[in-house]
């Protein structure tokens, strides 16, 4: 069975709060970007993740690699104090975050040439009609 572990890594980045959650099942790194505004609140943010957790799109999943961690309480308390001292995100969740950007970059950029497509085809249809309406001798 496949182990599944997440985090959320919340930091300043100038000039609003940005919260990064990154969910590893197996060997796949998945990651979503969350600005939250101004400083949130340990509750507020217990909030959000309760209820808004589900609705979050998450990048695509790169590949990352996993490794088993000792359960040693003294590391364990400094792997926590390093995590809790550390600011910002790695860098395949940075990656991860990259992709999932030009993922809906492109989606974007084909939505907005449909659209441009279908105006420029509305505009010839006008102007056809009223060539035509020229020619009927009105």
């Amino acid at each position: 069975m496949d182990r599944v572990s997440g985090a959320l890594t919340v930091f300043f980045e100038d000039p609003f709060w940005v919260g990064v959650f990154e969910r590893i099942s197996g060997e796949r790194l998945a990651v979503c970007k969350v600005t939250f505004g101004s400083s949130p609140k340990d509750n507020e943010v217990y909030a959000f993740i309760l209820k808004h957790y589900r609705g979050l799109r998450f990048s695509p999943a790169v590949a990352a690699a996993v490794k088993e961690t000792a359960h040693n309480p003294k590391r364990v308390r400094r792997q926590v104090r390093r995590q809790v001292g550390n600011t910002g995100i790695g860098t395949k969740s940075q990656q991860a975050l990259n992709l999932q950007r030009e993922q809906l970059k492109t989606e974007r950029k084909a939505v907005c040439r449909e659209r441009r497509e279908a105006e420029q085809e509305r505009r010839f249809e006008l102007k056809q009609q009223k060539k035509r309406e020229k020619h009927r001798g009105r």
